[in-house]
């Protein structure tokens, strides 16, 4: 083998390990997943979105069905406003639909789960989710669990 083609032979190798690294970093920052733009938006209020992040996928049923597109603080309510970008295939929310905060993965990912409800009628563009379950802080169930068992050895 020459070393001209050796050389090129390398060229080629690092090129494709540095196509790969990109496409595992655009994966493990939610950038692959960007979709066409076409879709629908609701909003959702929560008291705590723990870690939740923009580009945060929403899923029902383990399926993906859009993402978080923005999150704002709301100064009247005291609640965090998560705005939810769901794709147009996907229009077949009942109105009675739950959002809940969830956790996934090693690495502790935050998303958005859907549970739909029994209602008849659909979401719309611009409609709020009743329902929601804010986010698991583990520091709160330890410092709930702690003062119970502080509870307990005082009766």
């Amino acid at each position: 083998m020459t070393t001209r083609t050796l050389e090129i032979t390398v060229g080629i190798f690092v090129a494709a390990g540095i196509a790969a690294l990109v496409m595992l970093a655009m994966t493990v920052s939610n950038l692959a997943s960007y979709g066409n733009g076409d879709g629908y938006e609701i909003t959702a209020h929560f008291d705590n979105i723990g870690g939740l992040k923009v580009r945060a996928p929403v899923s029902a049923s383990g399926v993906r069905v859009g993402k978080v597109s923005n999150i704002e603080y709301d100064s009247q309510s005291y609640e965090a406003v998560v705005t939810l970008s769901i794709e147009q295939k996907f229009d077949k929310f009942p109105v009675d639909t739950a959002a809940s905060i969830l956790t996934s993965g090693l690495l502790g990912e935050q998303y958005i789960g859907l549970e739909p409800g029994a209602e008849d009628d659909y979401l719309k563009p611009g409609d709020k989710l009743e329902i929601t379950q804010s986010a698991l802080v583990l520091e709160q169930i330890i410092g709930q669990f702690l003062y119970s068992m502080a509870d307990d050895k005082k009766e």
